[in-house]
């Protein structure tokens, strides 16, 4: 018997929540197989089986245990099969069945046709049968209008073109079956019992209930810190809004050569981390943190990204960044969302970062204050892109505008460092060349300024 503990998913973090069981007790498992997802106050992470064998769960889902619980035990003298061997008796299994099935239909074909060819050799059986299939007799003048009834019946449009092309009706076609199968019957008994039910559901009230869920760790930690950030800062938030176009018509000229050459796209989050990356070079105010009485200057830029996962906010940290090209900063930033989306992201992978930049237009948001994500000074809100009437060289005129706003900490960043940093990045984003010449404005680069 092997135990198979609950591992360590970082450092400060003594229990953690077994949130879902992949397998069963009593399930034969593989080596390295998936067994359970493991829920702690920043991550979440999977419970790995060490060895094959038979499974006995010891921890029930839902249950917070301590780390370096035994979570369940694995009886490697219980012998598994191979994962291939399996798949080829499934698909012999499969193969029997089929043709146990194809046999059986065969002979209730040949009842079937049996049984018509016999009825139909008598008038007696066949007006009997008739009888049998219309609850009421039908008179000789509901059988004057077959044109009306026919009208009813539904043909889809392929169904109809073919009847055009050979120049037949409905009625030929009713008249040119020789009998009604179990799955005519089944189909229209299914079309009645949805009406009954449409019609009971509009006229009963549905029943008020309320459903309980359990607050996730990582639901309470989040919840911590959002209380934190109000309690222990002195937050302020500042806006601007940055106009899109020159920016959008950059991505969508170069995009096929963008997707031909690196297999990906290009998103706009990254032009806004890139500009951030070099607008913190130009703004370190925004870029340092409070630690105490004192406040802490990194030399290095690491952007945390929020990302929505289904367990909760999560926030990967792309490292470097001011030196990373854009391409690098888009592979960068879906490898790490594509590990939060799923629940595969680390606890490194999440630590540290310096800033932090939120995506609340893909939601539709237009305008919000972003909470800071402690211990850093400021966080960037981006929002939806809206066409809106600005004026342009003393023209009006429809542009795609963005509204983006700066949640700082006052107490260590004064307002003209956070309404400065805004600037920069709204002026990067309207002239993505800047870019090239780390974010400094051209005219005083060319003039030596």
């Amino acid at each position: 018997m092997i135990e198979v503990k609950v591992p360590s998913p970082g450092e400060s973090i003594n229990e953690v929540e077994l949130a879902t069981w992949l397998v069963k007790s009593g399930d034969l498992v593989h080596k390295n197989q998936e067994l359970a997802m493991i829920e702690s106050d920043k991550a979440t992470l999977s419970l790995i089986a060490p060895e094959s064998g038979k499974i006995e769960i010891l921890v029930q889902e839902g249950e917070t245990v301590k780390v370096e619980t035994v979570a369940c035990q694995i009886d490697t003298s219980v012998e598994v099969p191979d994962e291939d061997n399996e798949d080829l008796i499934d698909a012999d299994e499969m193969d029997e069945k089929i043709e146990r099935g194809k046999e059986e239909t065969e002979k209730k074909e040949d009842k079937a046709d049996a049984k018509e060819s016999k009825k139909e050799s008598t008038g007696a059986d066949s007006e009997l049968e008739e009888k049998s299939v219309t609850k009421e007799p039908t008179t000789r003048s509901d059988q004057s209008k077959p044109s009306e009834d026919l009208s009813k019946v539904k043909v889809t449009p392929l169904a109809r073109k073919m009847m055009e092309t050979e120049n037949i009706n409905v009625e030929d076609i009713i008249k040119g079956l020789k009998r009604i199968s179990s799955d005519e019957v089944s189909a229209v008994l299914s079309q009645g019992k949805q009406a009954e039910e449409t019609a009971f559901s509009t006229s009963t009230p549905k029943e008020r209930t309320v459903e309980r869920e359990k607050m996730s760790q990582l639901r309470k930690h989040l919840s911590k810190r959002l209380v934190q950030v109000k309690n222990e800062t002195a937050m302020l938030t500042t806006f601007n809004e940055v106009d899109m176009q020159n920016l959008m018509n950059l991505r969508k000229q170069y995009q096929p050569e963008f997707v031909k050459k690196y297999g990906y796209k290009i998103g706009l989050i990254s032009f806004f981390l890139k500009a951030c990356a070099l607008a913190l070079k130009l703004h370190p105010k925004i870029n340092s943190q409070m630690d105490g009485e004192e406040i802490l200057h990194p030399s290095y830029v690491d952007i945390s990204v929020a990302v929505q996962a289904p367990k909760g906010l999560m926030v990967p940290v792309i490292r470097n960044i001011d030196s990373l090209s854009l391409a690098e900063i888009e592979s960068e930033l879906k490898r790490l969302a594509d590990k939060a989306l799923s629940g595969r992201i680390s606890m490194d992978e999440m630590a540290g970062g310096t800033f932090t930049i939120t995506n609340g237009g893909v939601f539709g948001s237009m305008m919000s204050t972003p909470l800071i994500n402690p211990p850093q000074s400021a966080i960037l809100g981006m929002h939806n892109i809206v066409d809106r009437p600005v004026a342009v060289n003393g023209q009006v005129q429809i542009r795609p505008m963005m509204f983006v706003a700066l949640s700082y900490d006052h107490r260590i960043i004064d307002g003209k460092d956070s309404v400065g940093f805004l600037v920069d990045v709204k002026r990067m984003i309207e002239n993505p060349g800047s870019m090239l010449h780390g974010g400094k404005q051209e005219g005083k680069m060319l003039l030596g300024l």
